[in-house]
C-alpha cells in the first residue's frame, strides 16, 4: 500500500512558511465552539462565586478577556487571518465535579476561513484570565482540556467531537 503524501497548506513548494491564500474560498457562515476547564478546590470555587477573591470579579473579567482575545487572534497566532467576527460568546460555567469551571466559546463569522483558533484563543485567554485572578486563593489551579468541540461551515464540512 502506498501512501498518501500529505499536503501542508500553512507551507510554500519550497518547504517555507506561508499564510494561506483564501482569496478564492467562498464566503460562508462559519462557525466553532471550543471548551476547557480549569480545576481548583472547592474553597477557591467558592471564593469565586461569592466574590470574595482579592482580584475583584473574577468570571466577569475572565468573561471579557475572552472576548478580546478572540478579536485579537491573527496578531497573537502567526498565520491566522484576520477576520470579522460576528458573535463571540464566552461562557463559564460552575462545575462542582472538577471542582472548578469549564469554559466554552462559541465564535461566528461570514467569511473565506473559519474561526476554530479564534474561539480556542477565547477559551485559552478566559483561563489564564481565571488562573491570574485567582492565584492569591490558590496557586495550584489547573487548566486542562482545552478543545475545538464543533465547526460548521467551509471546505472541510462539519465536525463534532465525540
Amino acid at each position: 500500500m502506498v501512501e498518501e503524501k500529505k499536503f501542508l497548506s500553512h507551507v510554500n513548494n519550497t518547504g517555507k512558511v506561508r499564510m494561506v491564500d483564501v482569496s478564492s474560498k467562498k464566503i460562508t457562515v462559519r462557525e466553532a465552539v471550543a471548551g476547557g476547564q480549569v480545576r481548583m478546590s472547592a474553597a477557591t470555587m467558592e471564593a469565586i462565586a461569592s466574590a470574595n477573591a482579592p482580584k475583584g470579579d473574577v468570571l466577569g473579567t475572565a468573561k471579557l478577556a475572552g472576548i478580546m482575545a478572540a478579536k485579537q487572534t491573527a496578531n497573537l497566532i502567526p498565520l491566522c487571518h484576520s477576520l470579522p467576527l460576528q458573535k463571540i460568546e464566552v461562557e463559564l460555567i460552575p462545575d462542582l465535579s472538577l471542582p472548578g469551571y469549564e469554559i466554552r466559546a462559541t465564535v461566528k463569522t461570514k467569511a473565506e476561513t473559519g474561526v476554530e483558533m479564534e474561539a480556542l484563543t477565547a477559551v485559552s485567554v478566559a483561563a489564564l484570565t481565571l488562573y491570574d485572578m485567582a492565584k492569591g486563593l490558590e496557586k495550584s489551579i489547573e487548566i486542562q482540556s482545552i478543545q475545538l468541540l464543533r465547526k460548521t461551515g467551509g471546505k472541510s464540512g462539519d465536525y463534532i467531537r465525540e
